[in-house]
């Protein structure tokens, strides 16, 4: 691995915005016991500029919680204290079954009270969303994360569902993340949309071609944030280009087949 600093996203902890935070969502490609302790340190120091990390694909079986604990232990010996909560598996079968996970940087925000899978349309979507509440100054918000099924088993059926959880839930500041597979340009997405929650980018491809063509790594566009636009002001939101300390993009992709994306924000 070359050296790893992205300089940009250093910039990101020293804010004229007053009170923001920076959420990172980031599917870990078979998160568990197979990660190095070389991968888990790398991963730390990818992420150790977020205030709040949101994981998909964590794994089901005992490696999954371990390797999130393991990534908590890293991240603090970056310098900051750290606190994490796992979900249990999801409803789906075992050979869909994942955890979430949500990690946090307990100097910046705190969670409130206890994180929850969403059991209303457990049964219409395969890995139910991961909710968890957090403060941002005096106000607080809900991050909503979620690992849909593969494009080829469309997605959108199950995406569908998430335009009901705001009159589910209508006195949280809803923030939806995750990896998707589908890209915000899907029609799916308008009634959410529609309802004051815009994607935080659009046109942002975030998983890892097989090789780079002509230096183009990236294939889809499918991990985003949808932000409730009334309640939160987006200052920044992108990727971070992990990749770009491989020299090859198949040791990029041991690591994982997607890149991280963050939304920094403040709160009206």
């Amino acid at each position: 691995m070359k050296r790893y600093i992205i300089t940009v996203f250093l910039l990101f902890s020293f804010s004229v915005f007053g009170q923001t935070l920076t959420v990172c969502s980031w599917n870990l490609k078979d998160f568990g016991k197979s990660k190095t302790d070389t991968q888990i340190d790398f991963i730390a120091q990818t992420l150790k500029n977020c205030d709040i990390v949101a994981v998909q694909e964590v794994v089901a079986g005992p490696g999954g919680p371990q390797a999130v604990a393991r990534l908590s232990d890293a991240l603090n010996r970056t310098g900051t204290k750290w606190d994490y909560t796992i979900s249990h598996g999801t409803s789906s079968d075992r050979y869909s079954k994942e955890r979430y996970a949500f990690i946090w940087k307990t100097s910046r925000t705190e969670k409130i009270g206890e994180a929850w899978l969403e059991k209303k349309y457990n049964l219409e979507i395969t890995r139910e969303p991961y909710f968890a509440r957090f403060r941002l100054g005096k106000k607080q918000f809900t991050l909503v994360t979620m690992h849909a099924i593969p494009k080829s088993k469309q997605p959108e059926t199950e995406i569908k569902y998430l335009k009901y959880f705001p009159e589910s839930y209508p006195s949280d500041v809803l923030i939806f993340c995750g990896d998707f597979n589908l890209p915000e340009s899907h029609s799916v997405w308008n009634p959410l949309k529609n309802a004051g929650y815009p994607p935080a980018f659009t046109g942002q491809k975030t998983s890892l071609k097989q090789r780079c063509v002509n230096g183009n790594c990236l294939a889809s566009a499918y991990d985003n944030f949808f932000y409730n636009q009334a309640k939160v002001n987006l200052i920044d939101a992108g990727i971070i280009p992990f990749y770009a300390a491989f020299e090859d993009l198949k040791e990029a992709r041991k690591l994982s087949d997607h890149v991280p994306v963050f939304l920094k924000f403040s709160m009206i």
